[in-house]
């Protein structure tokens, strides 16, 4: 049995390797405090539209309600009406927990078609730079991108970078939901690519829709590329910190708490979504089930047990994965804490195998992605475990559950 030596001298010396490897980031990256390259007074506009308005003779509700509150308040409206408030507050609609997810649909595509004639004008504004006006180009194709066919827009904000999310299959009816958690530089315009398109949160997201219908016809799945929160930029010092984490875990939280049904929610979080999803444990609603994590640079815990979560937690990392060359520890609020797939953390460790890299968990193919689908319907029986843990499946039944 390998020992591993927690001396005080060993931890000084991790300590001082993991600022070190900060500073060399800050100087190959410089600091990625997030920007926003547009203006949120839009945004802000449109809330203060919605706090002024009242329909059939009642105000509207504070956007900060609680979910269960606003679901109410949709369940009083005609669909008529409901459709007359998306119309009229498109980008609040949208963006609503709470709201029938077919509705925000509607509601995004209205913001969506607005966002197009914003980026058509800016495109054209002589007084933009050429990096501007090009910029507006990309948005505008993103956006044109985001109206095509029936796609499901569960969030959308053009603001700043942009945030947003997309759905796969019938969130109403599923009893299994999967959420994509991303990572570092997640935003409108990485939302999805055309190559690589499995390293993507929508290509993500699809992929592993098509494996859970593969993996179980009969069951009502749905997936939800999640990229509603403001990931770092870069490998600077916010990918180092836990800040916009933080932030990200209250969006994740709210968002799952506000499911339709009583749907079982799986979390697949990979690299920085991973710590997103470690600080969302603590405060997860009951209904996650699992949380799975990939290419993680740790989950902000020194082990499982501090996540403090009934939730399953399933591991895997790829050999070729450069994070696995990352320091995993936490120095003064630099770093995220143990390593997931280190047998000591207490996960379950599952096999990667064919995921090329530290994109590649989600290509079809792969035993990760496999070993994802079948953690999404609930078939444990069907997880391959990594050698490292021949005992990955104990304690959980084979049967599908939810």
């Amino acid at each position: 049995m390998t020992s591993f030596d927690t001396s005080p001298t060993l931890t000084a010396w991790r300590a001082l390797l993991a600022v070190a490897v900060v500073f060399v980031m800050l100087a190959t990256t410089g600091w990625s405090a997030v920007r926003d390259q547009h203006p949120r007074g839009e945004r802000e506009l449109a809330l203060a539209s919605w706090a002024r308005d009242r329909i059939a003779g009642r105000s509207l509700p504070d956007v900060d309600a609680p979910a269960y509150r606003l679901a109410h308040f949709f369940a009083t409206l005609t669909s008529g009406q409901q459709i007359a408030l998306a119309g009229e507050h498109p980008s609040v609609v949208g963006n609503l927990n709470g709201a029938p997810v077919t509705l925000r649909y509607h509601a995004n595509r209205v913001a969506l078609e607005q966002a197009v004639a914003v980026e058509k004008t800016r495109a054209r504004d002589e007084r933009l730079s050429p990096d501007g006006r090009g910029e507006a180009r990309a948005r505008l194709d993103r956006f044109r991108s985001m109206l095509e066919g029936r796609r499901q827009i569960l969030a959308f904000d053009p603001s700043g970078k942009g945030r947003a999310a997309e759905v796969f299959g019938n969130l109403d009816r599923a009893a299994r939901v999967s959420v994509v958690v991303p990572g570092v530089d997640t935003h409108l315009l990485t939302l999805e690519r055309d190559t690589r398109a499995y390293r993507a949160p929508v290509g993500m997201a699809k992929s592993l829709y098509r494996a859970e219908r593969s993996a179980s016809p009969g069951t009502r799945t749905a997936v939800i590329a999640w990229a509603d929160y403001t990931a770092p930029a870069g490998l600077g010092m916010d990918a180092a910190l836990g800040g916009l984490a933080a932030n990200g875990a209250i969006r994740l939280n709210a968002m799952v708490a506000a499911l339709p049904g009583a749907s079982k929610v799986s979390l697949f979080c990979h690299s920085y979504g991973s710590v997103v999803c470690g600080v969302a444990a603590h405060r997860a609603h009951d209904r996650v089930a699992d949380i799975a994590v990939a290419g993680s640079p740790g989950m902000r815990a020194a082990n499982a047990g501090q996540l403090e979560t009934g939730a399953r937690i399933w591991a895997t990392r790829d050999g070729d994965d450069w994070i696995g060359d990352v320091p995993h520890l936490e120095f003064g609020g630099i770093g995220h804490g143990a390593d997931p797939v280190d047998p000591a953390f207490g996960a379950r460790i599952v096999s990667a195998a064919g995921a090329a890299g530290h994109s590649g968990y989600f290509e079809p193919g792969t035993e990760s992605l496999d070993n994802f689908a079948a953690i999404g319907v609930g078939a444990y029986g069907s997880v391959s475990c990594a050698r490292a843990d021949s005992a990955c499946h104990s304690g959980i039944s084979g049967q599908r559950s939810g």
